[in-house]
């Protein structure tokens, strides 16, 4: 036991006397990239952590992305008489159409929520190019907030499920920006996030110059198979190129 004991402090001293860049080294992924992926209103992360085992069933080679699945906060929200829930901003029209108000300060915060774990992810090594951000419904809408507001450098892609364009008359997509593809899908029968966003918000960035791919489902404000095999291909693409030899 003594010997076990001088190993393991042997060993934490040699890494505290490491140069910090070997220590760094020590936490860099190995993962060849991320989907950062942001669930809706009400629900947890739970809700979507099986992507991590469905998405790679599709295409094996999504097995070697780091997931990872923000927390909303906890926040009250209007459309609900101010009842608190996790939720990424407030709401205030429902069902919720084109030009439903917005709440920009709570936007803005969860951007940059999403920009925080981008940063943590740039750290072990994964870059920019690397990370696809994604996200259901008021997830999606920061999602696409993130992937095409302010940036300097184009993600890998973005992906949108049920989603709605947020301040859509301050849509200004950089060069940079254009550069990430997005794919959205959407209800047909979506009675919460009205089926007419995707059209409208699919024809706003086809303006700006964004590659998009949009698909529609027969199904209301939910996930559906066809969807899910959709979204694994525009990720795999996004992620690893065009080839389908790693298909199971």
């Amino acid at each position: 036991k003594m010997q076990v004991l001088q190993f393991l402090f042997l060993a934490a001293v040699t890494f505290m006397l490491l140069p910090r860049s070997a220590r760094a080294m020590s936490s860099q992924s190995t993962k060849k990239g991320a989907l950062i992926f942001l669930h809706g209103l009400g629900d947890t992360p739970a809700g979507w952590v099986d992507l991590k085992r469905s998405l790679p069933s599709y295409h094996s080679r999504l097995s070697d992305v780091e997931y990872i699945f923000p927390m909303a906060p906890i926040i009250g929200i209007t459309i609900n008489g101010g009842a608190t829930m996790p939720g990424w901003f407030d709401l205030y029209d429902w069902p919720i159409a084109v030009g439903s108000k917005d709440d920009k300060p709570g936007l803005m915060t969860a951007m940059q929520m999403i920009e925080d774990h981008v940063e943590k992810l740039e750290k072990k090594g994964i870059p920019r190019s690397k990370i696809v951000v994604g996200g259901f419904s008021q997830g999606g809408a920061i999602a696409l907030l993130t992937a095409y507001r302010n940036q300097k450098e184009a993600f890998a892609g973005c992906v949108g499920l049920s989603a709605w364009l947020t301040i859509p008359e301050e849509l200004d997509v950089s060069d940079s920006a254009k550069k990430t593809p997005l794919f959205w899908g959407h209800g047909q029968f979506d009675d919460k996030v009205l089926f007419p966003q995707q059209q409208f918000g699919v024809g706003k960035f086809l303006e700006s110059g964004v590659t998009v791919t949009d698909k529609s489902y027969p199904m209301g404000h939910s996930s559906h198979p066809d969807e899910m095999k959709d979204f694994a291909d525009f990720l795999d693409g996004c992620l690893f190129g065009s080839g389908k030899g790693d298909e199971l």
